[in-house]
Order: structure tokens, then sequence, then C-alpha cells
């Protein structure tokens, strides 16, 4: 029978290289039943928070045990929602970022950000780009919903897609898992291990007189979680936007803490030079941008430990796409997963985001823990597509069917739950189907 709580741990910390009997350190507790899906989100959420505390732990040298608790977990999944500003709740998805009807399926976008929002409508000739950005949020009501809507109703799932990705956007078709199984990109990700790390060079690691210095050029959920998680475990995390575009309050507000930040524009060169600074004394550097973005400003370093997080990985048709863990989710077929092909449904938490964030964190923790011994650059990559496939996967699901039978009987052919008592010697069912009611005489059998 799964233990699912340590399976799941058991899993991760192999792929993350660990020594199989810290496994032992991790206590399990706390309220049962949270995050309830249809996939195994809680076993992935405890999981993934459990090998980063292990990860801490043993980067640390304590001893541990690390408890982790069920109840902080599944909150911690959602902090998002929980966030409140002076009493304000937080705006996680903006009125154009949602599913939409398409003339033969469905299609998510996300369009959060202002570039993003203004991409969508020029890619559906919806609206003045111009004016979008000038309206602001103003621009995605009333009308502008009803427009996107129309605009989206006339076409087929996968042009929207193509159309709005070619102008920058983003818009995903929904797939069922058998329509992503065959998909060019989601054959290179079931192909590929859950995340890489590799040992680039003999470099000696970076000299370390005070708090291990992390620079942060991610965005959103997933890589301002595991940034967020090594700030509260000492680190002095730097996070890096550029001025035109910083981050949005919300999500600020909720992945900003214990950081600080600033803005740097790359493109103007004194900028530039700052940034190569901060790199030659920084001890990990961590980004969160579409593969490839940030190439052309040489952000290599000797005895540097490099975490790279993408949505659909660095590789295959997909690699060099911008995405979102609602993208994925839908892309990857979790979506008809949880909902139907009719009516698509998403995760109770934006766990791909979350899940991802707390491996990267561990991820970094165990290569400056190897570095540490043994020396040499470092590159880890993550990519919230592989989560996905090691949720639908890897992780033990509860399916009916495993726990049903099937007799012939005086009754007919019934389907019946299987007894849960079980022990080794004990039966395996019951002697006999249910008969007639009243039909059988009233005497013992022997």
């Amino acid at each position: 029978m799964d233990n699912t709580p340590r399976s799941g741990t058991e899993l991760l910390w192999s792929a993350l290289g660990g020594d199989p009997a810290l496994v032992d350190r991790v206590e399990y507790g706390g309220t049962s039943g949270l995050l309830p899906a249809r996939l195994p989100v809680m076993d992935l959420a405890r999981a993934t928070v459990a090998v980063c505390s292990l990860a801490a732990v043993e980067h640390a040298g304590l001893p541990g045990p690390v408890r982790v608790d069920d109840g902080a977990v599944a909150t911690a999944f959602v902090s998002e929602r929980h966030l409140r500003v002076d009493g304000r709740a937080p705006v996680n998805f903006a009125p154009l970022s949602r599913f939409w009807r398409a003339a033969d399926g469905w299609v998510r976008t996300h369009a959060n950000y202002p570039h993003h929002r203004v991409a969508l409508l020029a890619a559906l000739g919806v609206g003045d780009p111009v004016e979008a950005v000038e309206a602001g949020e103003a621009v995605a009501t009333g009308g502008a919903v009803a427009a996107v809507a129309a605009a989206i109703g006339e076409r087929k799932a996968v042009e929207v897609e193509s159309a709005v990705y070619a102008a920058g956007g983003l818009a995903v078709a929904l797939r069922t898992p058998s329509e992503w199984a065959e998909h060019p990109q989601g054959r290179e990700v079931a192909a590929r291990p859950l995340l890489s790390r590799e040992r680039l060079d003999d470099a000696p690691p970076r000299r370390r007189s005070g708090p291990l210095r992390v620079l942060d050029l991610t965005r959103v959920i997933a890589g301002p979680v595991a940034t967020r998680t090594l700030a509260l475990l000492g680190a002095d995390v730097l996070r890096i936007d550029p001025p035109g575009n910083p981050e949005l309050p919300d999500q600020h507000a909720d992945a900003g803490v214990g950081k600080r930040t600033a803005a740097l524009d790359l493109e103007r060169p004194s900028d530039r030079r700052t940034l190569d600074e901060l790199l030659d004394t920084a001890d990990v550097l961590v980004t969160g941008y579409r593969p490839g973005a940030l190439d052309r400003f040489d952000l290599d370093r000797p005895g540097l430990v490099t975490a790279r997080l993408s949505a659909w990985g660095d590789y295959g048709p997909w690699g060099e796409r911008r995405g979102f863990d609602s993208l994925v989710q839908v892309a990857t077929g979790i979506a008809v997963t949880e909902g139907s092909v009719e009516e698509p449904a998403a995760l109770p938490a934006q766990a791909l985001d979350h899940g991802t964030g707390y491996l990267l964190a561990a991820a970094v923790l165990r290569s400056l823990t190897e570095q540490r011994a043994e020396g040499g650059s470092r590159l880890v990559r993550l990519a919230l597509a592989q989560t996905g496939h090691w949720l639908t996967t890897a992780l033990p699901r509860y399916e009916p069917e495993r726990y049903l039978a099937e007799s012939e009987g005086p009754l007919g052919r019934l389907r019946h739950a299987l007894s849960p008592v079980s022990y080794e010697g004990g039966p395996t069912g019951w002697s006999r189907p249910p008969g007639v009611a009243g039909a059988d005489a009233p005497e013992w059998r022997g």
C-alpha cells in the first residue's frame, strides 16, 4: 500500500539527488482533506514543501526534524488569495484573463499585464492598443469583454492560440490529456526528467563572508515563491525589474516579503554595468523570463548557482513561449481532468506555480550544498509543464475503479465497493452476493 505523504517526498528527494536516509527526518501532520481535487494536488504541495525544508536543514547542517503541516502548506499554496492590503482583496486575474468559448472548444487567455492585454486586443482586432494602455482596466470591462468573446467565438481555438502568441500575447487552446500526450511539446515534456541539475565546470564556489546573495530576475508566482523562501532562510535577496514594467502591485505585496527590490534598464549601459557588478558578487541567480529572453546579457559567471524557470521548458516547439500556471493547466489536459471538455475547470490552487517554486528553492539549496563540497558552477532548470506532468503521472491518484468489484448473483450483475477492512491473512471479499430479499430460510447454516 502506498504511503502517499512519504512516497511523494521520496520521489522528489531522489530527483534532487538527496540522501534517501534523510527522508526519515520528515514528520507530517495537520488538517487533512485540504486542496481537494481529482488530481493529487495536496500530495504535490506537501511533498514540494517537505523537500524544500529538508534541503534547508541539510544545507544548514541541522539535525531536524522537518515538520510539514498540511494546514500551513494549503494556506501558503493560495497565499495570493489570502492577501489583504489595508483590507482590500487582491486582483488575481484581470477581466480578460479567463476561459472563452471558441468556435470548436475553449481558449484561456492571460492578460494581467498591460502589454499582454494590448497584444491580445491587437491579435483579435479589438479596440485600439494605444487606447487600451491609456484606459487601463476600463478597457477590459463591458464592451471590451463582449468584443473579445465575439472575436474568439468566431475562430477555432488553435487559430486564436497561434494569432495571440504571434502578437506577443498569451492564449492557449484547451486540450485533453491524450491530445497533449500527442502534441510535440507534450512528447518533449514526457521524455524529460522533472528537473535537471548540472555541474558546468570546476570553478570554486563563491566566497561567502555574509548572508547568501540571491539575484532575483523572476515574475509572478513560481520564481518569487522560491526567492521568498530563500529570503526566509536568511538570504539577501535583491529583485530586479525593468523600470517601465514593474511587477503587478498585488503580486509584489504577496511575494515580495523578505526581499529588496530595484529597477534597472538593461538596455542602458550604466544599468547594465550595475547588473554585471551585482552578478560578480552574487552566489545565486534565479531567472523566470521566457527562455532566451536574457541570453544577450551574458549572465553566466564562474562559481554561480543559476536556476532557470520557464513555463513549457527550454526545448521543443514551445521552448521560447511565455506561459503561466493557468495556461499550462489548459494546454496539458489538467483543466479537462478537473472538469470536462464541455466545462473545463482549474486546480484548487495555482499548484504548478507554488509547487515549482518550493522545488526550485530546494534545488538551489541542494546545489549549494554539493557545491560547497565539490565546487563547480551549477545550473538548475525547471518548468511548470514538467511539474504538471509529474502531478498527472507520478503521484498515486484516487481512482474509484481500483476499489470496486463486479459479481453475478440472484439480483443480476452488481458493481459494488470492496471492503476497506484489510489485513494480512484476512478475507479478500464476501463469501456470497446479496440474494433476493426474504428468500432465505430462517435457520443457521451449520
